[in-house]
């Protein structure tokens, strides 16, 4: 028997108050749209909805839900708007507008696959060294195992809600599914999937919006 078609939900996570940006970043212009219309619109175009978490000032204003203190609050709040029936949930930050929908793709067929999350890996290209509280230097860690991981993140979603049930806390959701032991996956990312933190981030968006749509680079 045919599998029945997997119902993908994103929840788009924008509830950052902008304490490192100087000002809510989300709302930033993008030229003709603001950074999270432009991550909602690839969203909606790549899953089959999409529940974005804002500051609860502005849940009417944006037709979402109202965030919470810490990112993994403000995901389990998005979260508790996704319909039971959905199958896979992808969690996406807003402030990562250029992601195209051949990434939710890929990371979704990860799922699809078998793997309880899948999430967008580039190469780390600096060499990364740990320190210690005083700036001194204890080791230096082996740049082939390292990546850098973006959003989209999918999961599989009954594992998803497992993990969020205890209310933990992480940088990112797939780290909640590894502390519970299930099995994580990189896909490859997308070197203009870049988060926008500070102003000079925002900057490099406006000029890289302009060449790049959902299905990312234009020819």
């Amino acid at each position: 028997m045919a599998r029945a078609p997997d119902i993908v939900w994103t929840v788009l996570v924008g509830a950052g108050r902008g304490d490192r940006f100087g000002a809510l970043k989300q709302y930033e212009s993008l030229g003709e749209e603001r950074v999270i219309d432009r991550a909602r619109r690839t969203a909606e175009r790549a899953t089959d909805g999409v529940v974005v978490v804002v500051p609860a000032a502005d849940v009417e204003r944006e037709r979402g839900v109202a965030g919470g203190a810490t990112r993994s609050e403000s995901v389990r709040a998005g979260l508790a708007s996704v319909p039971p029936e959905a199958t896979i949930v992808c969690i996406h930050d807003a402030a990562r507008p250029l992601a195209s929908t051949a990434l939710f793709d890929r990371v979704c067929d990860a799922v699809r696959d078998g793997a309880d999350g899948a999430v967008p890996a580039v190469p780390v290209v600096d060499t990364i060294k740990v320190v210690d509280l005083g700036g001194a230097v204890t080791s230096t860690l082996d740049r082939s195992e390292l990546v850098a991981v973006q959003t989209p993140q999918a999961f599989a979603a009954d594992t998803l809600r497992r993990a969020h049930i205890d209310g933990a806390e992480a940088s990112d959701d797939a780290a909640l599914i590894e502390r519970a032991g299930g099995r994580v996956v990189t896909v490859p990312g997308e070197p203009w999937n870049r988060k926008i933190t500070d102003r000079d981030d925002l900057e490099w968006a406006r000029r890289a919006a302009a060449s790049v749509d959902a299905n990312g680079p234009r020819a």
